[in-house]
Parts: C-alpha cells; sequence; structure tokens
C-alpha cells in the first residue's frame, strides 16, 4: 500500500487550495475528488464575488484553474470517492470506492457540505438558471426581480432577509404555518416590507423556459388548491448536509454533522495529524474565499505536523 505524507479527500476551493500549499511544500499530495470535482462551484455559473477576477468568472473556470495551479506544483488526482477511512492509527487508511487503499501521514478533509433539494423535476438542471440554493452568492444577479424563497428555518430568514436588498420582492414559502426560526430571525424578517409569506405552501413544480426559470407550481396543504406564481428566481433555503458519513463517528461533529475545529484558530481536529477545512467545518461563511483561506491553513498545519514529527 503507498503511503502518502498528504491525501486531501476532497476538492473545491478549500481541497484545491490545501492541495497548491502542500504541493509548493513538496508533499506531493494525492487529492481524491470526490462525487462532484471541483465542489459547489461547478454548478455555478458567474462567479462575481472571488478576488482577482474583476469581470467575473465561471464557476467552473475558477476550479478548472485552481485544480491546474496545484497540478503544475506535482500534486496527483483521484477522480473516485471515499467510502472508508481508518483513523485509529498512522499512517492512516483511507479505501476508495474503487477498491484501493492508501496510507497518510496527514489527512485533510474538504469534503464540503451539500446543499438540500427538494428533489422536483428539473431542480438541479436549473441551478444557475433561476434555481439557486446561496443568496450570497447568486443575489446580486436578481437586483429589481421577483423572487420566491423555500423554508422556514434561520437559514430560510436569512436568505429572504438578504435577497431583500437586491429583489423587488421576496415571497417565503414554507409547508407549515409557523416558522422553525429563531424568534429574532423571524421578527427581523416580519417587519421587512419586501418580505410576504405563503403558509401552509408546497412546491409540487419549477415552470421553465429557454431562458431559465419562469415560475413555480404550488399547492396549499389544507386546502388543496393549486396555482402558478410567476417569479424571476427560486431560492431553496432548507439547510446544508455536510460530507461526514464516511468519517464514521472517528471525527468529533457538532449535532449538525460540521467538523468541530479542536484548536482554534488552526483547522485541527480531535484526531492529532487530521485537519479539516471548507464547508465541512463552516455552517456559517460558506463562501469560496473563506474555504480556499481555511484550505491554506490546513496544509500549513499538516506540513509543520509533519516536520514536528520529524524532529521528535
Amino acid at each position: 500500500m503507498e503511503t502518502k505524507k498528504v491525501i486531501i479527500v476532497g476538492s473545491g476551493p478549500a481541497g484545491y487550495t490545501a492541495a497548491l500549499y502542500a504541493s509548493r511544500a513538496s508533499l506531493e499530495p494525492l487529492v481524491i475528488e470526490g462525487m462532484e470535482p471541483g465542489g459547489q462551484l461547478t454548478t455555478t455559473t458567474d462567479v462575481e464575488n472571488f478576488p482577482g477576477f474583476p469581470e467575473g468568472v465561471m464557476g467552473p473556470e475558477l476550479m478548472s484553474k485552481m485544480k491546474a495551479q496545484a497540478e503544475r506544483f506535482g500534486t496527483q488526482y483521484l477522480s473516485t470517492y471515499v467510502n472508508d477511512v481508518d483513523l485509529s492509527k498512522r499512517p492512516f487508511k483511507v479505501t476508495c470506492d474503487n477498491g484501493n487503499e492508501y496510507l497518510a501521514e496527514t489527512l485533510i478533509i474538504s469534503t464540503g457540505a451539500s446543499a438540500k433539494y427538494l428533489g422536483l423535476p428539473n431542480e438541479m438542471e436549473l441551478i444557475g438558471k433561476g434555481v439557486s440554493a446561496c443568496a450570497t452568492c447568486d443575489g446580486f444577479f436578481y437586483r429589481d426581480k421577483v423572487i420566491h424563497v423555500v423554508g422556514g428555518g434561520d437559514t430560510a430568514m436569512e436568505e429572504a432577509t438578504f435577497l431583500t436588498k437586491f429583489a423587488s420582492k421576496v415571497y417565503v414559502l414554507h409547508r407549515r404555518d409557523t416558522l422553525r426560526a429563531s424568534k429574532a430571525m423571524q421578527e427581523r424578517a416580519f417587519k421587512n416590507e419586501k418580505i410576504e409569506f405563503l403558509w401552509n405552501t408546497e412546491v409540487e413544480e419549477i415552470l421553465f423556459d429557454d431562458t431559465g426559470v419562469t415560475g413555480l407550481r404550488v399547492k396549499n396543504n389544507q386546502t388543496g388548491e393549486v396555482s402558478e406564481r410567476a417569479t424571476d428566481g427560486f431560492f431553496l433555503a432548507i439547510g446544508h448536509k455536510p460530507n461526514t458519513d464516511f468519517l464514521k463517528g472517528q471525527i468529533k461533529v457538532d449535532d449538525s454533522g460540521y467538523i468541530i475545529p479542536t484548536n482554534p484558530p488552526h483547522p485541527d481536529t480531535n484526531i492529532p495529524g487530521v485537519f479539516a477545512c471548507g464547508d465541512v467545518q463552516d455552517h456559517y461563511y460558506r463562501q469560496a474565499i473563506s474555504a480556499a483561506g481555511s484550505g491554506c491553513m490546513a496544509a500549513i498545519r499538516a506540513e509543520r505536523f509533519l516536520e514536528d514529527m520529524n524532529d521528535s
């Protein structure tokens, strides 16, 4: 079994940045890219909030360039995903879906968090064409437009409130008649004149044409009434699920499954030699630039961990 100094599980801005720093430190990292090489940005069209691109950049293009930059310095990539790890001793054992096993002196986890979707027909195909799960990423594109947001928790209230900075009107669709959001978040949303709530309402279908989303077909789950609503954008705000199932309880996570840093502000986990970066340990910012920064931190910590091991 081949032993690598650094194995990075996951890709995206965090994983690719960790790979860049690790490869420049001559650690010859192996990146196991996961089910979605490049992460969530590969499903995003225009990215206008990543520094260095004054005219914006397409999400897939940005990820391709970040990957190529790390590859230039010796990073290796595997287009598969990890389904098991053994962190009981060093070197750590990593088992991939294709059956291959690798040993790692250090491990960087950058598997991200996946937005939860409703599972509607054409939902995933319309991401970037009127469907979004990130208001801070895409809100700017909906200036003076009408938006519908689905959800009833803190995430939905935060997203809806943020979107009122751009949209002319924001409708919040909730399947119940009360919100799960904190009282403070509810009050903020209720006081916002641009936000209107549609209670006991569920989305049955996304309407679209060649230009993208045009409307929604919704149902009142109390009366059974079905109606169509015109909209320019449909934002899902029903939470995220961190991709930590493969760790099988070996790393400390919070109640939602996010990895808990044990030595803030460093990206250390409860197991020495294992580090976490990106959205898998960040439920607050969830931005490409913050993920990239944490990837840099994780790689530097891995480098210094290896130095300390060699000195001891």
